[in-house]
């Protein structure tokens, strides 16, 4: 049995699976009935973190919006990890929505993180590495206890546990 149990806190969002997420919306949107004859048009730039909506107007965009989010839950995703960053109105009276894609942790969200867990008075040690926090303990349970605890915080970001050594 090993001394010092980890395990590490990061914010990304499995890729392929939001790739399917934005691909099953996409069909699921275009053979939709109220969606005959008007245009709506998704873009996913993968390198911007960006998704682009566009229809009609501004109900048919929040369909398309909502469709997204529910098909990102439903590949276990956060949907955290999908924001909605500007509405605005193009050309033709088109409505455009613009999702970014939140999969990084941020030093100030570390540092929150590591605050909330120094809160909890567990015997454990936080540290911050880059783009994701370290939780180190001699007890798996004070570990788990710390994890439930982020995952009941309401923290802005998607929290991803790996590397539980």
């Amino acid at each position: 049995m090993a001394k010092e149990h980890s395990f590490d806190i990061t914010a990304e969002i499995d890729k392929q699976q939001l790739k399917d997420a934005y691909e099953q919306a996409k069909k699921v949107i275009t053979n939709r009935w109220d969606f005959k004859g008007i245009p709506c048009e998704f873009t996913y730039n993968e390198k911007a973190k960006v998704i682009t909506l566009i229809s009609s107007n501004d109900s048919k965009v929040e369909a398309m919006f909502d469709s997204l989010v529910s098909e990102v839950i439903k590949r276990n995703i956060s949907s955290k990890g999908i924001k909605e960053t500007s509405r605005d109105t193009v050309g033709g009276g088109n409505t455009k929505i613009t999702v970014s894609i939140n999969d990084v942790l941020s030093k100030e969200d570390a540092k929150a993180i590591v605050k909330k867990i120094k809160d909890l008075g567990l015997k454990v040690k936080s540290s911050i590495r880059g783009e994701e926090v370290r939780v180190v303990g001699k007890s798996i349970d004070d570990l788990q206890t710390a994890m439930q605890a982020l995952r009941e915080a309401d923290m802005d970001i998607p929290l991803n546990f790996i590397n539980m050594k």
